[in-house]
């Protein structure tokens, strides 16, 4: 059995990538990942957008947690495969406050106790103030909780220190989830902890943590005192991957995509699987997956026994200790199987607007699987049993061509799934009830020609001969026609008395002397339309390669050369960021210069020669 962890950064961005975009279906991505369990984080998506074959594939159980009030943002999902392992219960968030409606009874909770934001000493924010509950903390879906017998699995996707004001969320948010595993643990519970934790744990989990400079100081930050503290041998839990690959360097995660990190793999290790004591027996093996694609992350899994001899000689299946019957009648009341859009129990509005339509779920459609919302659903639908009474009436006789609604629509990449579930995208043209009404007035549209407005012209007008205006017939006076002259005559004067002057270039020789050869104009446009040539960089005498501002603010578009080596472990950085002594100069030296200047610069060079 494998479960495998993966922040996916989008699951609507995922399809985009090979091998991804070959596969018809999310069945299909899942199985590509040849992993039993499978937790994803950053889903980044809301329950209402979510695609029908992403909440239901056919051969896994689906859990979600959204945030609450961003969407597209953050979001974590487990997927566990129907046919060989079977979850027992599931719970959203780490503290027991987010429920479902009705809430959990106490057979369906997977504890007894949660924390409590008094019994555990939080940090206060920067205005001195303490929270009072965990509402927040929990309100941006980073937490799972799934109990699958032998072990429970929390699926967490840890929040990153974007500032210095994000810190106290971040490490109240670790306090949280070590208190609720240290609950778990004394009602004799094994935990795995998986996903994105946004820490790194040891220097060796860091490209930089090798320099000098990062070694002396690498615990001082509180996330990685608090996380150093916590992994063993001092705390309670293990790095189930690392165990295998203790001196491993390069086992990296997460890369910088913006610098192109991964070419170098120039990266940090922030996606873990944690456990308790009492799994690591069961644990077969763990690794790391960087050659799968799709991701600023990549998946990283453990593989557990199917059997194991414990130290009393007593022989355990792994088919004795997990649930595998795969039965679907009693899931947990977290799982996307029995919501109610899914359920077969709740009724759209949309069809009771219909004309002699039966009444069907969402189950039964045949485009149940690539269908959007009920919301999105209800609207089209509604939309298109509106008649049109503006138009004349006419009856024609029915059309011989089939109804739309026995086409069937052939799916060929995961990535029409996805824009099948967008309201716009997905909308329908099936004809609505009053279309036989409506087709024969506009037929009848078409041949009468659209008259244009007064302000538009025709393209015809542009190419025929311009017709004689009559004579104006408003009369004009004496006086402004003197004023005009008196106008025209200032004018003349004027380029008589500047062409008579020697510091006028007319008056020292013709005309045609003054004005540019052919070959001058040419080479002026060659010169003013020719691109920039990339300078070299200082250090390594390299062409430079060019980059565009996308960040929002006064520089946004602007172009900017760097050196175009990549960037690596101890690359320059600049003298504010790293220590001279610590530049390695095979990666990407500190050269920076703006397009302007280096066009301004070339533009003067060729005047001057």
């Amino acid at each position: 059995m494998r479960i495998l962890s993966w922040n996916i950064n989008g699951v609507r961005t995922l399809p985009q990538y090979h091998p991804w975009n070959t596969f018809t279906s999310f069945q299909g991505i899942l199985e590509h990942l040849e992993a039993d369990i499978i937790c994803f984080q950053e889903m980044k998506t809301s329950r209402s957008s979510l695609p029908r074959c992403v909440a239901l594939p056919d051969d896994f159980e689906a859990f979600f947690s959204f945030p609450q009030n961003k969407g597209g943002y953050s979001g974590v999902a487990v997927y566990a495969d129907s046919r060989t392992v079977t979850p027992l219960r599931a719970e959203e968030g780490l503290s027991g406050i987010l429920q479902p409606k009705p809430p959990l009874t106490s057979d369906d909770r997977i504890s007894r106790s949660y924390p409590c934001a008094h019994e555990i000493e939080l940090m206060p924010d920067e205005h001195g103030s303490t929270p009072s509950d965990f509402a927040a903390l929990e309100a941006e879906g980073r937490a799972l909780i799934v109990d699958f017998g032998l072990f429970v699995l929390i699926n967490v996707y840890c929040p990153n220190e974007t500032s210095d004001a994000r810190l106290p969320f971040k490490i109240n948010f670790h306090i949280m989830l070590q208190d609720r595993v240290r609950k778990l643990m004394n009602e004799g519970r094994e935990v795995a902890i998986v996903g994105d934790i946004n820490i790194c744990a040891t220097p060796l989990d860091h490209c930089d943590g090798h320099l000098a400079s990062n070694t002396a100081t690498f615990y001082d930050h509180p996330a990685r005192a608090w996380f150093h503290g916590w992994l063993s041998p001092i705390g309670c839990l293990t790095d189930a991957v690392r165990t295998f690959w203790p001196g491993r360097k390069g086992m990296y995660t997460c890369w910088n995509m913006k610098i192109s990190a991964r070419e170098t793999n120039y990266g940090t290790r922030v996606d873990y699987i944690l456990v308790t004591p009492g799994m690591l027996p069961w644990i077969k093996h763990g690794d790391i997956q960087p050659a799968l694609r799709g991701s600023d992350h990549c998946p990283i899994y453990i593989d557990l026994h199917d059997e194991i001899t414990t130290d009393a000689g007593e022989r355990l299946f792994l088919r004795d200790v997990l649930p595998m019957d795969g039965n679907r009648e009693d899931l947990p009341r977290l799982a996307a199987r029995r919501w109610e859009e899914y359920s077969g129990k709740q009724t759209l509005l949309s069809t009771f607007f219909g004309k002699g339509n039966k009444l069907c779920s969402p189950r039964n459609s045949p485009l149940s699987s690539l269908s959007p919302t009920p919301d999105t659903q209800l609207h089209r639908e509604h939309d298109a049993a509106q008649p049109d009474h503006t138009r004349p009436v006419a009856i024609i006789p029915p059309p011989t061509h089939p109804s739309p609604s026995s086409r069937k629509p052939v799916c060929t990449s995961t990535n029409q799934i996805f824009a099948s579930s967008n309201p716009i995208s997905s909308r329908q043209t099936a004809p609505p009830a009053s279309s036989a009404k409506r087709k024969l007035s506009d037929n009848s549209a078409k041949k009468v020609p659209k008259k244009l407005k007064g302000s538009q012209s025709k393209l015809s007008s542009f190419f025929a001969q311009p017709s004689v205006s009559p004579p104006c017939s408003q009369e004009i006076s004496w006086g402004d026609i003197a004023d005009y002259r008196d106008y025209m005559e200032s004018d003349y004067q004027l380029a008589l008395e500047l062409s008579a002057s020697p510091e006028h270039p007319l008056s020292q020789g013709s005309l045609a002397s003054a004005m540019p050869s052919a070959s001058q104009s040419k080479a002026a446009w060659l010169q003013l339309m020719a691109p920039v040539q990339p300078p070299n960089c200082l250090v390594h005498g390299e062409p430079a390669k060019e980059h565009t501002v996308n960040k929002p603010g006064p520089n946004k578009g602007k172009t900017f050369f760097l050196c175009s080596r990549p960037v690596g472990p101890g690359y320059d950085k600049g003298k504010s960021e790293r220590l001279r002594e610590e530049v390695d100069h095979r990666y990407r030296c500190n050269f920076f210069k703006w397009t302007s200047d280096v066009r301004r610069e070339a533009k003067d060079k060729s005047s001057t020669s």
